[in-house]
């Protein structure tokens, strides 16, 4: 595979709609194309953390069973909050022009980076995707390059990431009030929903770790 392998490979992987997603489109709308764009440079983030901690094989430790019952734990509750947080929104009287002019751009950078680093569907994604794109890198290069190439696949998130805050921006002035609310409870039930998935395999995750200690 060469860099543009990976460049692809990137932008694939952002495009199935998740909680990064819904949360860029919700930002965007109420807040602009930054507000969006910080969201996906905060999941981005977490992105790159996950990575380097593939990379020096940390993620031995993040797959085993104690591990990943904090981490759907941990999901749950910040999914389910920023859920609540979306729907309460929904009930205040909030204009997009009022919403332009105010927010804080680390608020949006930080919701994006918890959404990701504690989405345990994404640490496996990873640990299973790139796993097994670092594997086949090393097969024909040396560490560092293997590295550099796989760093593509963020070229391809950032992508994706700029078409989604860019066309939420300009789709946002035909946007009225009524849509905004339900665009905001709409993607708090999502939220929620996943949070929700969180929390069900946590029961699971604490019954097998009560199963191993028998």
């Amino acid at each position: 595979m060469n860099i543009f392998s990976y460049i692809v490979l990137g932008l694939s992987l952002s495009v199935p709609v998740g909680p990064i997603t819904i949360e860029m489109v919700k930002r965007g709308i109420k807040k602009g194309f930054l507000h969006s764009w910080f969201v996906g440079l905060g999941g981005m983030s977490a992105d790159v953390v996950l990575m380097f901690l593939i990379y020096f094989g940390v993620s031995t430790y993040l797959t085993t069973p104690v591990a990943k019952l904090m981490m759907w734990i941990f999901g749950c509750i910040i999914l389910v909050y920023l859920g609540y947080e979306s729907i309460r929104d929904a009930f205040r009287e909030i204009t997009i022009s009022e919403e332009k002019k105010k927010g804080n751009l680390l608020q949006s950078f930080l919701s994006g980076f918890l959404i990701a680093i504690s989405n345990p569907l994404n640490i496996i994604f990873w640990i299973g995707i790139y796993g097994s794109v670092l594997t086949t890198i090393l097969n024909t290069v040396n560490s560092g390059k293997a590295l550099l190439y796989s760093s593509a696949i963020f070229i391809g998130i950032a992508a994706w990431d700029i078409t989604v805050a860019s066309s939420v921006h300009f789709g946002r002035k035909f946007v009225h009030q009524r849509f905004l609310k339900w665009l905001s409870v709409i993607a708090g039930i999502a939220l929620i929903g996943f949070g929700i998935h969180f929390g069900y395999q946590a029961v699971k995750s604490l019954y097998l770790v009560g199963i191993g200690h028998e």
